[in-house]
């Protein structure tokens, strides 16, 4: 399906120079764009491809309007309003409603007949499926599971008893939801497990990566906030709380009972330790290690950036050398204190 570009202006509420009868039906990437596509451009670096670029039309800030020598769509906030253009050119396919023969359905679950139910689904007893919603190939849906409406599940999603997904939710293959947090107790050398009888709740919203796994709670529910997202090959522990639209990339692991605040934004490969809060509007910078509670909103950070290895060595070296002299100093002094008393 394609739209002018006037008809897009209107509906997106932003400023159009150029034809608003051309039309665009893809997006397309400046570079490789033709006449029929929609591009965008953020980062400024990426100028000189705007002046040389075959695009239907591009959507841009205010102050790069001048470089531009196609049709432009003009926001000041040029990425989300990319975002929502893309998301019209190029909408998710409706669901099919019905269940496919091979899907193993409990008779105690409820189906909203809107609903589409994929080859090899399993639904326990108790499920609640609501209207719209897609269950991909080879889900597993146990008892008690609530599936808010619109909610997708790409493929061989496991959602665990109880746990209570909102609505628009989306879940990408190989995310598990609800699995047993890692608590144990420790006796006399061996582990005894402590049964994990809280769940996950997941707000409107959200999105979870692939094959990230979010735990249920111990005693307390696991909660997703509304608008949350998660990247791939996260882990999310037990009892963890998640304020409304924080955004956590790829390989973090959140240890349990962690409260993170709301609009956060957490880098990919970043360890947070347990039993910290983090508050409102922090930024943490990938690969940090988050040891202690952080109270006040900005941007953490806690990696060396990568430097040539004879550098490195070099570095290493001074700092074995500076403790060293760090020690020798602790040591003369207190044998002083020793000769003084």
């Amino acid at each position: 399906m394609s739209f002018a570009l006037g008809d897009l202006a209107v509906r997106f509420g932003c400023a159009l120079r150029g034809d608003p009868e051309r039309r665009v039906d893809h997006i397309a990437p400046l570079g490789a764009a033709d006449a029929s596509a929609l591009s965008y451009l953020v980062n400024a670096r990426l100028s000189s491809e705007l002046s040389n670029t075959r695009a239907g039309a591009v959507v841009l800030a205010p102050e790069s309007a001048e470089l531009c020598s196609v049709p432009a769509l003009i926001s000041p906030d040029p990425h989300s309003l990319f975002a929502r253009i893309a998301a019209l050119l190029h909408p998710e396919p409706a669901p099919v409603p019905g269940i496919h023969t091979s899907a193993v359905v409990d008779s105690a679950a409820q189906i909203d007949p809107s609903a589409e139910l994929a080859a090899h689904c399993v639904v326990g007893p108790g499920v609640v499926i609501g209207p719209r919603c897609r269950i991909g190939p080879g889900c597993v849906l146990e008892r008690g599971v609530q599936v808010g409406a619109d909610t997708h599940l790409v493929a061989r999603v496991t959602v665990r008893h109880g746990v209570r997904l909102g609505q628009r939710v989306l879940i990408q293959p190989g995310a598990v939801l609800g699995a047993d947090g890692f608590g144990f107790a420790r006796e006399q050398g061996h582990w005894i497990k402590v049964p994990q009888v809280g769940t996950v709740v997941v707000g409107d919203d959200v999105e979870i990566g692939a094959n990230t796994t979010v735990d249920r709670g111990a005693m307390q529910d696991t909660v997703l906030s509304d608008g949350v997202k998660l990247d791939n090959l996260i882990q999310i522990a037990h009892n963890v709380q998640i304020g409304a639209h924080t955004a956590i990339a790829a390989c973090t692991g959140v240890s349990g009972s962690v409260r993170i605040g709301a609009r956060c934004m957490i880098g990919g490969g970043v360890g947070i330790a347990g039993h910290i809060e983090i508050c409102d509007d922090v930024v943490v910078a990938g690969k940090t290690s988050v040891s202690s509670s952080i109270h006040q909103p900005g941007v953490y950070a806690s990696l060396w950036p990568a430097e040539p290895l004879r550098r490195w060595k070099r570095i290493v070296a001074r700092l074995k050398i500076l403790a060293q002299r760090e020690s020798s100093r602790s040591g003369n002094q207190e044998a002083q204190e020793a000769d003084d008393e």
